[in-house]
């Protein structure tokens, strides 16, 4: 008896640590990136006197969040054959080797990681940016996010407005700059990702 008083406190130690540590993990949870519902897009300068605008059609990724946490990640992949200026001789333009080259350099994709929390809910992600086969940092303002219960799915889902910005000739996309064309190109991304469902563990 008193073997077992004594070693009581370690025990329930032992045991308040494992469920604190199964609390902290069923926080975390995984959304897939929905693609009818996310869009990134960009504009990208004409000489000073236009602005071309378009966005890429597919997109795939998942998102991890922990909201007590404060904590998360994203990785989003991006099919770069996809892009659509709206005009389509454009969009073949942008196939080739002077711009986007998508026979070599078929995706691009972000990966990061989410922070700046405030209520639960992200402020920033900081993270890497990889196109035309080059990788550099890129951080993403938040400007929105918002989750709530999925109306059909039964799930939740999770919708964010994002942006940011880059220097394309250091992604080795330098067309055009010999006829002062602006390197800059702002990204607008509007996303929205459902949590994938919970799977009962068998004993």
């Amino acid at each position: 008896m008193n073997d077992i008083c004594r070693h009581t406190p370690f025990l329930l130690a032992f045991v308040l640590a494992g469920t604190a540590a199964a609390s902290a993990q069923a926080a975390e949870t995984t959304y897939r990136v929905d693609p009818e519902h996310t869009y990134p897009s960009f504009e990208a300068d004409h000489m000073g006197l236009s602005l071309w605008r378009g966005k890429f059609n597919r997109t795939e990724g998942s998102i991890v969040l922990d909201k007590t946490a404060g904590a998360g990640s994203v990785d989003i992949r991006i099919d770069v054959p996809s892009v659509d200026f709206g005009h389509e001789k454009l969009n073949e333009a942008a196939q080739g080797k002077e711009l986007f080259d998508s026979a070599s350099h078929p995706q691009a994709s972000y990966r990061g990681r989410l922070q700046a929390f405030a209520d639960g809910k992200p402020g920033e992600v900081v993270g890497d940016f990889t196109l035309h086969g080059v990788t550099r940092p890129l951080t993403l303002k938040i400007l929105a996010f918002k989750c709530t219960s999925h109306p059909m799915l039964k799930r939740e889902v999770c919708g964010a407005d994002a942006e940011g910005s880059f220097e394309r000739d250091e992604y080795g996309m330098a067309a055009g700059k010999e006829y002062g064309f602006d390197m800059t190109v702002k990204l607008r991304i509007q996303v929205e990702a459902i949590a994938e469902p919970s799977v009962a563990k068998s004993s």
